[in-house]
């Protein structure tokens, strides 16, 4: 047989070492598949929703630091891809995605599942091209995959499916892509500006993000020098949160007032490798340093003193011989010791007593973090799995915290626990989802059981999209179309051939989520949580005091005054 576009895709991505493709077949994807056949060396995931493939793909990628790839057929197959995709994208995540599309000679004629996917997949890709000659092949792989790889982000290749099977004699070149690892760091002289900034401030407070991967000693050591707290923004917890003397904990949305109040006393903030986006949790009075790989982020969430560009690693080891003052520690112990105190309230939350109903959702997320094994892969969905993702699931430097943290999208747990098992069969992989969002996407978790692969699902089952029901509490809102009626989701689970479990008392919980780790298969736990249970944001201002003034108005008026008695048993008023 003679070798097809299709097969130099495939033997290019071998070379590349791929080692799995994740997708739904289609028409317009049989030559790829065929050669995937023939080639025996790349597993086809397949998955019963392409927004899972994408999403798989980015946990994938993030877990074996490479790059991974999916794959959706013309028209319906590529724009449900687009969903997962675009969150790889904002997360920066090296991902290629394989678009079929119509035979070539029917384009622009309106054909069946006619679609543009090149001009789709622009707004949430750095390349983006049609494969429309068979001399562009192999090249275009090189193309797509360097783009993926250097600007860390995702590559769409558009394959009609009949240039797919043309016969092609190119050869693949035995590198197919090319990885760099450049230096990059600012100039002396701007190293001589920041240390100017430094030296001078009494009250200097770092604010740290997910580009401090790696650079966890060199931090350490800049607190140290510095007598700094350190703010870590959400993503950068699984890279900052251990061994770390220097941390107040986070601030934001779902953060602590620890972390609010570190930053806004501090008459100098440096903010390094963030693009913490909420511009209300910046202080108005304090000179702001930021240093970020990506210069076009420089000053966009605040006003900037300074802004540098650099890898937070090699930046911190080139700043330091500049730091020449000695700094009081009153800022850092004063800040130390007021997230000491919020953190044993935070604990004191996660209780569960038995028989005392519904399950406190702090005590479940408390519960999974401290049975997990060490090197434990965690996805959560947004919304309140997040929160308390964030708040209770610990860090020790070898587990991993995937989310939408960027995108902000429903439903990403699961799909990415798929990809993150697959990725390593052996590690544990626990997705926390909610109830709405497991629903949205269900229907993978045959994906799970058809691929055999041991996923831990968790399930908050309080029957509500709770974090929408509290953002439209806290602004005066009776809550609309939040409420949701679930079935016995364990039940569901069994149905599917994965073991399920269901957990309604406390005194349960703990035999319960022992039970679904040891299992060597795939488990879900439905775990019914409070729905009136109340997830503030480190400072409540005015308005949103007034906004839940409105809603306890509202619902009394409206004959709903059962809610107010439901909340007032909550973790806010014990």
């Amino acid at each position: 047989m003679k070798q097809t576009v299709a097969d130099l895709l495939i033997d290019s991505l071998l070379h590349a070492g791929i080692k799995r493709i994740y997708g739904i077949v289609g028409d317009s994807l049989n030559a790829v598949l065929d050669s995937i056949r023939r080639s025996g060396k790349i597993e086809w995931i397949g998955v019963r929703h392409e927004e899972v493939a994408a999403f798989a793909a980015g946990s994938d990628a993030l877990l074996s630091n490479s790059i991974a790839v999916c794959a959706g057929s013309s028209g319906p197959g590529n724009l449900h891809l687009i969903n997962g995709l675009y969150d790889c994208h904002r997360s920066r995540i090296p991902v290629l995605a394989i678009a079929a599309h119509i035979p070539s000679d029917e384009i622009g004629s309106e054909y069946f599942q006619q679609t543009h996917p090149e001009h789709l997949f622009k707004e949430c890709s750095h390349f983006s091209e049609v494969v429309t000659r068979t001399e562009q092949m192999p090249r275009m792989v090189t193309m797509a995959l360097q783009h993926a790889i250097s600007k860390k982000g995702v590559a769409v290749i558009v394959l009609p499916g009949d240039v797919a099977a043309l016969n092609d004699s190119e050869t693949v070149p035995e590198q197919v892509y090319h990885v760099t690892n450049p230096i990059v760091r600012p100039s002396d002289e701007e190293l001589k500006n920041l240390a100017e900034y430094l030296n001078k401030g009494k009250k200097i407070t770092l604010l740290c993000g997910a580009g401090c991967e790696g650079a966890h000693q060199q931090l350490m050591g800049l607190c140290d020098k510095l007598k700094s707290p350190m703010v870590i923004a959400l993503r950068g917890k699984e890279h900052l949160e251990y061994d770390n003397p220097y941390s107040v904990g986070l601030t934001g949305l779902i953060g602590y007032s620890s972390g609010y109040h570190a930053m806004m006393d501090a008459d100098v903030l440096l903010m390094l490798g963030t693009d913490f986006p909420y511009r209300q949790f910046f202080p108005k009075k304090s000179a702001i340093l930021q240093v970020d790989i990506r210069p076009e982020h420089l000053g966009r969430r605040a006003n900037v003193n300074l802004g540098l560009c650099g890898d937070i690693k090699n930046t911190i080891e080139a700043l330091m011989p500049y730091l020449t003052e000695e700094h009081d520690s009153h800022h850092l112990n004063k800040h130390v010791e007021d997230y000491k105190g919020v953190r044993k309230g935070l604990d004191k939350l996660a209780v569960g007593k038995p028989g005392k109903m519904p399950i406190h959702p702090q005590y479940l997320t408390k519960m999974v973090s401290d049975l997990a094994s060490d090197d434990a892969v965690f996805t959560c969905d947004v919304g309140t799995p997040t929160l308390w993702a964030a708040r209770y699931v610990e860090m020790n430097g070898k587990r991993r915290l995937l989310g939408s943290f960027n995108h902000g999208t429903m439903a990403n747990a699961m799909p990415q626990a798929i990809g993150a098992q697959c990725t390593d069969p052996k590690r544990q992989v626990i997705a926390l989802s909610g109830d709405g969002g497991l629903a949205m996407l269900m229907g993978d978790l045959l994906t799970i059981q058809q691929h055999k692969l041991p996923v831990k699902v968790v399930v908050y089952n309080n029957s509500a999209l709770s974090f929408v029901e509290l953002e439209m509490k806290a602004a005066g809102y009776l809550e609309t179309g939040t409420g949701l009626q679930n079935p016995n989701l364990a039940t569901v689970a069994q149905g599917m051939g994965i073991m399920g479990i269901r957990v309604e008392d406390p005194g349960d919980l703990e035999n319960a989520v022992k039970q679904a780790f040891e299992h060597d298969g795939p488990v879900l736990l439905d775990v019914l949580v409070n729905r009136q249970e109340l997830s503030l944001p480190p400072r409540i201002n005015f308005e949103q005091a007034h906004g839940f003034t409105l809603w306890m108005m509202k619902a009394v008026l409206n004959g709903d005054g059962d809610k107010l008695i439901e909340l007032a048993k909550t973790n806010l008023f014990r």
